[in-house]
C-alpha cells in the first residue's frame, strides 16, 4: 500500500508540474479566450479542475461527493488576473 501511495503521490507531483509549464508557454491574453459562448477558457477549466480536486480529495475515504465549500457556479467567472 506504502508504495502505490508512494507512486501514486509523484505521479500526481509530475502532472501538475506538467500544467504549470505548459500555462507558462501560453500568452497571457490567450488564457482568457473562448472561442464561443459554449466553450470555456482555460482559465475557467484550470478553476474548474482546482475545484473539483479540492472537493473530491478533501477527507479522502472519510467522505464523498461534492463539499459544502465549493462554489461551482463561480468557477465558470472568468476572474483570474493575467497581467
Amino acid at each position: 500500500m506504502k508504495s502505490y501511495l508512494s507512486s501514486t503521490i509523484l505521479q500526481l507531483k509530475y502532472y501538475k508540474i506538467l500544467g504549470e509549464k505548459t500555462i507558462t508557454r501560453i500568452p497571457n491574453n490567450k488564457l482568457s479566450f473562448k472561442l464561443n459562448d459554449n466553450s470555456n477558457s482555460i482559465n475557467t477549466i484550470v478553476k474548474l479542475l482546482n475545484g473539483n480536486m479540492l472537493s473530491r480529495w478533501t477527507n479522502f475515504l472519510n467522505s464523498d461527493g461534492e463539499k459544502d465549500f465549493r462554489e461551482r457556479d463561480n468557477e465558470f467567472i472568468d476572474d483570474i488576473n493575467n497581467k
